[in-house]
């Protein structure tokens, strides 16, 4: 990656800016820096809208190739977007886990047939997808899944189980799945990675309400529910490669965008100490200085995770996640301790709110997606090359 912007690069943030002033207005101005994490329940219809204006302006999937609906945007132009994305408010994205998760993963292991019907309705912003991979007894532990799933006769693939933390599975179209399709099988063996409509019968879901007030995830319960036969990625007992490969465009250029909008909620947190004059407060100004500090070491990782050209889970990329989630959790400390007694009532003041459901979501950022532990065990096995953990028998 090309550390030094061109000229070329210049122009394209200009470009990129002006666009989103011009059409991040009227009736979409009221997205600005909402639908983030512990916000995603706002406005979800007009965000599905501004989903599809994106699209008109041919702004999404722009690191997609060329081929298959995209921009085919260098990774520094990529950067470029979604920083100038997050710098301008965008709302938080409604396709994101289309355009940033199943969409790749159908480019790198779909059939041309798969990438025909789901990658054009992505990139359109007309058809949104949710996760089906956690439950009850497999977050971290992700290859313990015990949903399962058996072929018919005609090729169809049913479905029984459930699933848990489903991000906006009921604004969604389709979930991809993945469950056990060989009985008695363990671990990350036997496992088939399957895309499913939502609308259908034997398909529940179920809101899990949260301490900040929203339900944006729910349960989702499959009993009996079908999957087409070429809705199969890969081939059975596959489903474990297809997961992982799609994990590894988690941590792309979006961390870029990530970190603007953190960086729009140090500033929320500056001005608040301004207002209420805890920003005289000698121990109040250090810690905001160091939540800076942390920013810039989080922006050259990232950058430097970026210039190795692929992108998955190389040592770069080990790091950002933990590193990330512990910043941010204690950003969330440090908006409540400057907000002081107005932080400690549910307010629907602009400049009190958005500090406090970032304090409530910024609890989870250490378990979701990888708990520390699971996450310091990555870095020391597969980054140091430590022996692995004992793991129980059988």
């Amino acid at each position: 990656m090309n550390l030094e912007p061109t000229a070329a690069d210049e122009a394209f943030r200009v470009e990129v800016a002006q666009w989103m002033r011009e059409h991040l207005s009227g009736d979409f101005a009221a997205l600005k820096f909402r639908g983030g994490p512990g916000d995603e329940e706002h406005e979800p219809a007009l965000r599905k809208r501004w989903e599809r204006e994106l699209a008109s302006g041919g702004w999404t999937c722009v690191g997609w190739p060329r081929e298959h609906g995209g921009r085919g945007l260098s990774i520094e132009q990529q950067v470029i977007f979604h920083e100038e994305y997050a710098r301008a408010g965008g709302p938080g994205r409604m396709g994101h886990i289309g355009e940033g998760l199943i969409g790749p993963a159908l480019i790198q292991f779909g059939t041309p047939a798969q990438q025909q019907r789901f990658l054009p309705e992505i990139v359109a912003g007309r058809e949104y997808w949710a996760q089906g991979y956690s439950e009850p007894g497999a977050g971290s532990d992700l290859a313990n899944v015990q949903t399962r799933c058996w072929q018919e006769a005609d090729g169809s693939w049913r479905v029984q189980g459930q699933k848990i933390w489903t991000s906006l599975a009921h604004e969604s179209d389709w979930i991809f799945v993945i469950a056990r399709c060989e009985p008695g099988s363990k671990g990350n063996k036997g496992l088939a990675f399957l895309l499913m409509p939502l609308d259908q019968p034997g398909i529940e879901i179920r809101p899990i309400r949260q301490i900040s007030g929203g339900a944006e995830f729910n349960e989702v319960y499959f009993d009996g529910a079908v999957a087409q036969a070429d809705h199969l990625v890969g081939q059975p007992g596959e489903g474990w490669k297809v997961a992982m490969g799609l994990l590894e465009v988690e941590r792309g250029v979006s961390t870029l965008g990530q970190q603007m909008h953190f960086a729009h909620e140090l500033e929320l947190i500056i001005k608040a100490a301004k207002r209420n004059g805890r920003a005289n407060d000698a121990a109040i100004r250090a810690r905001i200085a160091q939540a800076w500090c942390g920013l810039r070491v989080m922006r050259y990782n990232a950058l430097r995770m970026l210039s190795g050209g692929q992108i998955g889970l190389r040592r770069e990329a080990l790091i950002y996640k933990y590193y990330w989630s512990n910043w941010h959790r204690d950003l969330g400390e440090l908006a409540m301790d400057v907000l002081g007694a107005e932080g400690s009532v549910m307010s629907d003041d602009p400049d009190v709110r958005p500090l406090q459901q970032m304090f409530f979501f910024s609890r989870a950022d250490t378990i979701y997606a990888g708990t520390n532990e699971i996450q310091l065990n990555l870095i020391a096995e597969r980054g140091l090359g430590m022996p692995r953990e004992p793991r129980p028998a059988g």
